[in-house]
Order: C-alpha cells, then structure tokens, then sequence
C-alpha cells in the first residue's frame, strides 16, 4: 500500500513540475515574440547598410527601441520598396517600416502606426540650373522618381512631365547627377543628408517643401501587432529616446507629431472575388502589352547585334594567333562570369561618372544602354554557340573546299557556315527566349518595357497578385510563340525536314 502511495506521489509531481515548465515556457515565449519587420535599405539617413553591411538608420534604431519598450525582437527583412506593402497584404511580413508616407489610398489596404516622423517632398537639382525655382517651372521636364512614392504620384501632375522611375532614390538622385533629368522630386531630409555627407557632388535642393507628410509603421489589416507597436511607440515617445534618436540623426529637436494616423479609418473595397481580379487583369492588359511590344522590340534589336558580334567572336574563337585567341576568350568569360544586372549599371550609371571624373561629360539614353548592355553580354554565349557549331562540321568537308581552291574565308562563307548554322538555330532559339525574359533587368533604369509597366501598375493598386499573373502570362505567350517561330525556322532551314 505505502508503494502505491509513493509512486502516485511521483506521478503528481512529474505531472505538476511539466505543467510548471510549459506555463514558463509560455511566459518566455510570449515575452520574446518576433516579428519581421520589412524594410529597404536604400534610404539614408533613415535605412542604409553601413560600411561593414550592418543596417543603419533613424528607422532602424526607433523600431530596436520600439521593440525594447512593448517586449518583442524585429526581425528586419529587406524588401524592394514597391514590395513592402503588397508584403503587408500578403502577411508575409508583420510590419514594415521604410520611410512609408501615410496617404488614404495606403490605408485603405494596410493599417498605419501613429506618425512616427515629419517629412515633406523637396526639388533637387543641378548645382548649375537657374531655370527651375519651384514646383511650377518643372513644367516640360524630366523628372526621375522612386517608383511607388509620393514624389511619383507628385511628379504626375506635373504638366508635360517625363517620368523616370527607379528602384531606390540614391539611383534616381545619380540620374540627377550624370544629367539625364531636369530634377528629382524626393523626400527632403533624404536629399539633403545625401549633399551635406558629400556622397553626392553637383546637386542642390530648392528651398521650398512640396507637401507636408507623415510616416508610419504599417501592419495587415485588423492586425494584432499595431496595438504593441502603438504601445512601444507611444513610450518612446513619452520617455525621451525618441527625442535622443531624432537629434542623433538631425542634429536638432523633434517636431510634435499627432497622435494618430490622418486616415485611420479607412477602409478597402473588401475581399475581392475572381471576377473583380479578373477585371483587374483585364484592365491592366492595355498597358502591359504595351509594354511587351517594347520587350520584343528591344530582343530583337539586341539578338541580332549580338548575332552579328557572337558570330565575329565565335570565328575569332577559332583563330590561330594565341592573342587575338586569348581576347576573344577574355572577352567571353567576362560578360559570362559577370551577372547581367551588374553590367547594365556599369554601363547606364558607371561610364557618365567615370567620365565626369575625367572632365567632360557623356551620357546615354536609356534604350542605347539597354541594347548596348544587352547586345554585349548576348554576343558572349552565341560566340560560344558559334563555335561549337562551326567545331561540329567534319574536318573533311574543310579540306575538300581547299582542294577545289576556295580561300578560307570562301570555304567559311560558303561551306562550313551554313551547315553550322541550321546546327545552331535551336541554341540560337533557346538564347532569344533568355534574352527575352532578361529585358526585366532594364527596369534597374527606368526603361518601362513589361515587367516595368507591370511595377508601376502595382505601385498605383497593390493589385500586386493579379499584376505579376499577368505579366507572367504575357512572357509566357511570348515565350511559346517564340519557340514555335524558332521551331519553323529549324525546319524551314532543313532541306530533308522541309521535304517531308
């Protein structure tokens, strides 16, 4: 009996001491909740990466005291700014804080903290322009944005405006620098920490603020993580780190903020069922194949210069000076080993500022640097097709053209080349169809082909969903008719296929 007893007890007490640990384990886990915080750091002073890739910024260091103050981590994530609110939407991040200017169309699909700074749209220009003094000279201009702010909305008002839209504001503002646009319409404090740091030489802002906004840490809709971030918000407020953050990167005393979000009680169209997305997507189709028409135009301008360079690289390839032999393969291996997107920088961005610092000027429209970009890194792999193509034909039809008299260049021309060629219409193909769907990468510099139109769509609707689809869906018909013309040509180039 006294046994029974006894094991009873220790039953009790491993039951009781589990219970006792899950309920810590709880606590713990409630007071250390993560949430992934979206942000692109591509904005300084307010997100930057540091010298040593550390993320720096005024947003960075309010939300670490945000978190410290309600008990919870930030997880930063870094997202493209056009992104981060379709992010929001889609929950796959918990919160984002991004320099977010709270406007009535944003929150009527995402919720806004209380306004966590005060901040306004300012004109940066040329250091030598006398002609633009505000707003309403920008008439006739041409502008470079950040894709999906409030100085791109701003910017479309302006009348008889060119529209450059880029990806972050430092690309829009080196736009400004190499003289490609008139002005660059940007949130002030951003410009202005960008001359006074001396990163950016030759620009002024002119002394007079577009607008007067407010940013905010933005959450899903009906989300539980706007009351915590609200509640470390307003204690940072009340207790004076704010006000320390704020001079550590402004060097001067905070302005009152409001208490809350100008819209903080907007709402959205609802939950959307298949036919509004469809109406979406069928909105949208206009705009987008104009955008494809631009796609194609630009491969197949790009196809046939690298078509007419891969092939003189290719010949080279095979020469039998070891010099000659050794650039062409120097030549290769770089646009090769080299990422696409990396050479469309150097090229659109890199060559101005290179030349700049020589002292004289030079610049390149968007469509020579696009094809010039394009051409370049697409003649590097229909070289190596061209060769392996010409290696392919027997040694013996060579020498049989010797023996008949023809020269090199005949036995080449006339000869070899043709029959290489029918051995490289599919390779060929399969380069035009990669091609096709690497034209996305000039939107880096605001060239608007599909994928580019398709961003600027998203950054007006936050139909982000619908939009892409239907971008995918436009390269997905390019790609198959693409591949079917090829597919033609193939058989078209076959004397017994062609027969048949």
């Amino acid at each position: 009996m006294a046994g029974f007893v006894v094991r009873w007890l220790r039953c009790f007490l491993v039951v009781g001491l589990s219970c006792f640990l899950l309920a810590g384990c709880n606590v713990n886990s409630s007071a250390g909740k993560t949430l992934r915080v979206a942000t692109e750091p591509a904005f300084p002073p307010f997100e930057f990466q540091g010298k040593g890739g550390e993320l720096q910024g005024f947003s960075y260091d309010l939300m670490n005291a945000i978190a410290t103050a309600a008990n919870f981590k930030a997880d930063f994530q870094s997202i493209p700014f056009d992104g981060i609110i379709p992010a929001v939407q889609a929950k796959t991040v918990d919160a984002a804080i991004s320099s977010i200017t709270i406007t009535a169309e944003r929150a009527k699909t995402v919720s806004f903290s209380r306004p966590y700074f005060k901040a306004g749209l300012a004109i940066a220009i040329r250091a030598d322009n006398q002609e633009i003094t505000g707003f309403d000279s920008l008439k006739n201009k041409k502008i470079a944005v950040q894709i999906g702010t409030t100085g791109a909305a701003k910017a479309k008002s302006v009348p008889g405006v060119q529209i450059r839209s880029f990806d972050s504001a430092p690309l829009a503002l080196q736009e400004l620098v190499n003289g490609n646009v008139d002005a660059v319409i940007n949130d002030a404090p951003v410009t202005l920490y960008a001359i006074n740091t001396g990163n950016l030489k030759g620009i002024k802002v002119v002394q007079q603020l577009l607008t007067e906004e407010f940013y905010g840490i933005a959450t899903a809709k009906n989300s539980p993580n706007l009351a915590l971030i609200n509640n470390g918000l307003d204690k940072v407020l009340k207790n004076g780190t704010y006000s320390q953050i704020y001079q550590k990167w402004f060097k001067t005393n905070p302005p009152q903020l409001p208490d809350k979000s100008p819209f903080e009680n907007q709402t959205g169209a609802g939950v959307s069922g298949i036919f509004t997305s469809i109406g979406v997507i069928l909105q949208s189709l206009p705009t987008l194949l104009q955008g494809a028409f631009v796609t194609l135009q630009l491969t197949i301008l790009s196809v046939v210069l690298g078509l007419i360079g891969g092939s003189l690289i290719g010949i080279v390839r095979l020469s039998r000076i070891r010099v000659v032999r050794w650039v062409a393969r120097a030549y290769v291996d770089f646009f090769r080993g080299t990422p696409l997107l990396v050479q469309i920088f150097m090229i659109y961005f890199g060559l101005p500022a290179i030349a700049q610092q020589l002292g004289f000027s030079f610049n390149l429209d968007r469509l020579v640097a696009a094809v010039v970009a394009l051409s370049l890194n697409s003649a590097a792999y229909i070289a190596e097709v061209v060769r392996a193509g010409i290696q392919s034909i027997e040694v013996g039809q060579t020498e049989a053209a010797q023996s008949l008299g023809l020269s090199s260049v005949q036995t080449m021309r006339f000869v070899i080349f043709p029959q290489a060629m029918r051995r490289m219409i599919p390779p060929l193909g399969n380069e035009f169809i990669s091609l096709l769907k690497d034209t996305s990468l000039v939107a880096v510099i605001g060239f608007e082909e599909l994928f580019r139109k398709g961003q600027l769509i998203v950054a007006e609707n936050y139909r982000a969903f619908e939009i892409y689809a239907a971008v995918a869906l436009v390269y997905l018909c390019l790609t198959l008719l693409s591949s079917q013309a090829f597919s033609k040509l193939e058989i078209w180039m076959n004397p017994v296929k062609r027969q048949k």
